[in-house]
Formats: C-alpha cells, structure tokens, sequence
C-alpha cells in the first residue's frame, strides 16, 4: 500500500509510518518492537515500515535525516508529539522498550479522540534518543 493510500484510508486508528532501512540495526531493533506490539495494538494502531529510498517525497516532507524515524497520523492528520525535544514532527531512533511504544500509541489515540494534534509524550525523557540537529544526509 503506498503511502498516500494508508494516510487515506486508515480511519479511527493511529497511523504508524517506520521510515528506514530494513538492514539498518537500529530499525531492525525498532522493528522489533513494532512487530511484538503489532497485536496487542492493533485496535488503535496500524504500523507500516516504509524504506526511506522508495519514497524520496516524504523523506524530504518529513526532513528525515537520521532513521529510523517514525511519523504519526490519525484520520488523515499529523499527529505531532512533544518529546522534550525541538522537533515534534517524529519520533527518531528505537523506543527503548516496547512499554514506551505502547503508551506513546495510547496517548496519541486518546489525544485524536479529543480532537488534539499535538500530544505530551508519555516516555521518559532518559529514553528519548538525542540527536544533533545538524544536517545529516542519509
């Protein structure tokens, strides 16, 4: 599915979009977790892992410069989440443990229910990966 179609098509669930590279060892950590999670969310969530070198537009759309990176959607919109960190457009890097994924998913879920685009994120600030904002060409 690509992914103009998923962001259509997805309704009342929270849209999860991996962007990366399937033999990158970080996105295969995250991977990981998406898949051990995949069920036990899939009331309020459907995951796609996107390859960064299929879909150049959205790269650029999302300025994803390090992967993996993980954007958010809910009926159509961008859900933006506030990490502590200056960009609240995605989540970059792996979620330290699959607990951190799932109650990110169920305050985006509850946050889009009540109508709001922007949420607090639930994980710990120790367990949100830094990285520089300096350009990074992947």
């Amino acid at each position: 599915m690509n992914i103009d179609d998923a962001i259509k098509s997805v309704a009342e669930k929270v849209l999860v979009l991996r962007f990366g590279r399937d033999e990158d060892s970080v996105c295969l950590q995250l991977d990981e977790i998406l898949s051990k999670t995949a069920h036990d969310l899939s009331n309020m969530a459907s995951i796609y892992l996107v390859d960064v070198d299929t879909v150049p537009v959205y790269t650029r759309y999302f300025d994803i410069s390090f992967i993996p990176s993980t954007v958010f959607f809910f009926n159509g919109q961008h859900m933006k989440v506030d990490y502590g960190s200056p960009d609240h457009t995605k989540f970059v890097g792996s979620f330290k443990t699959k607990q951190d994924f799932m109650d990110l998913i169920e305050v985006i879920y509850r946050g889009a229910m009540r109508g709001k685009l922007i949420v607090q994120s639930p994980i710990d600030p120790r367990n949100v990966p830094k990285y520089d904002l300096l350009y990074h060409d992947i």
